[in-house]
């Protein structure tokens, strides 16, 4: 089991159930964490459960607010920050025909645009450490397309590819920038598809299952340890087989 014994940690969209898990899995590794997420009181679940945690709500769509988040959250793990985990994300989900551009707007603006700034002014405080991990949330549907999710697909796609452009940029500063890219996990929001639906999705996938939320979570307690340092620029698939890229 790898050790994060004093690596500071946020972690975004921490109030989900992908989330709890990623916090859950990292606590147990010792390393200290800064949940955030929109929904104050799953944070203070979140500490009540793992009370040497530390929390702060945060909305990651205000944009002009991301700087002083991320230099209030560094200041709460001791002023120095070693990874940040972007696992925070919407869907707003609509054919293309009727899907309105508030709807592609957002769904871009807080996946993408969001995640950018994340990485921008944690990538700042990490050269001042010579160090650093990101690690960012994808989907698998970002690699295959999905009905329905023209607004969502192009956001999780992007992430890959600007990934790949911050890890060439920061490789030399020792930061590494990798993806996690989940297929079908089964959380409260795969809890409320229709079980035909649902069947037909299993279907698609060889393990013959949903993955669960600790899958997501190994994987980014591996990609935020000493463990992953010759590895950069790269997507991790976690989604059974569903695709092969």
């Amino acid at each position: 089991m790898s050790s994060l014994k004093d690596k500071n940690i946020i972690v975004t969209g921490a109030s989900g159930g992908i989330g709890n898990s990623i916090v859950e899995k990292l606590n147990q590794n010792g390393a200290n964490i800064l949940a955030t997420g929109t929904r104050i009181e799953k944070l203070e679940e979140l500490k009540e459960k793992f009370n040497n945690i530390k929390i702060l709500k945060f909305d990651i769509s205000q944009h002009d607010k991301i700087e002083e988040f991320i230099e209030n959250a560094t200041k709460e793990l001791g002023g120095s920050l070693d990874c940040i985990v972007n696992n925070a994300g919407i869907t707003k989900d609509n054919l293309t025909i009727r899907m309105s551009l508030e709807e592609w707007s957002k769904v871009i603006n807080i996946n993408l645009t969001s995640t950018f700034l994340m990485c921008k002014y944690s990538i700042k405080k990490m050269l001042k450490n010579k160090s650093g991990k990101i690690i960012n949330i994808t989907s698998v549907v970002g690699h295959t397309g999905n009905v329905g999710q023209a607004n969502y697909t192009a956001s999780k796609a992007g992430i890959v590819a600007m990934s790949k452009s911050l890890a060439i940029e920061y490789a030399k500063k020792n930061i590494n920038v990798n993806c996690i890219s989940p297929g079908f996990i089964s959380t409260a929001m795969t809890d409320q598809i229709d079980e035909k639906f649902k069947e037909t999705i299993i279907a698609k996938i060889p393990s013959n299952r949903l993955g669960k939320p600790e899958d997501i979570a190994n994987a980014v307690n591996f990609l935020s340890s000493d463990q992953s340092d010759y590895i950069n620029g790269e997507t991790l698939h976690v989604n059974g087989g569903m695709y092969l890229g």
